[in-house]
């Protein structure tokens, strides 16, 4: 996989990765991939909505208490009526098959909500 074009540490020091936790998802309605989650970042942000096109990997009820990180200063944007306010960040992998897996990164319980990564 060729490697995206460099970007200054100014680019970079703009993203807000934080740890946040899965307390409810379920599907979107009339889609085949996109789960809806409420993530809780702890006190100083709150419980956020995020939409993620991870269907095909997972089920949402198995999402639920996965601590994971995402980029919470990403504009909002409308998924099929649901705007998002983030984008969980995942592992995209290819097989040898050619087939694409994801493969969510998980933090541990000691690592609280909120957490700046980065």
């Amino acid at each position: 996989m060729k490697i995206k074009d460099e970007i200054s540490y100014e680019d970079f020091a703009k993203l807000d990765i934080r740890v946040g936790l899965i307390k409810s998802a379920e599907m979107v309605p009339d889609t085949d991939k996109l789960i809806k989650c409420i993530i809780d970042f702890g006190e100083d942000i709150g419980e956020r909505v995020i939409v993620s096109g991870i269907r095909e990997w997972y089920e949402p009820e198995d999402l639920v208490g996965k601590r994971l990180p995402y980029l919470i200063n990403l504009a909002p944007r409308n998924l099929r009526g649901v705007v998002s306010e983030g984008m969980l960040l995942a592992g995209s992998i290819i097989k040898d098959s050619g087939d694409k897996d994801l493969a969510l990164m998980e933090l541990s319980a000691g690592v609280p909500q909120g957490t700046t990564i980065g």
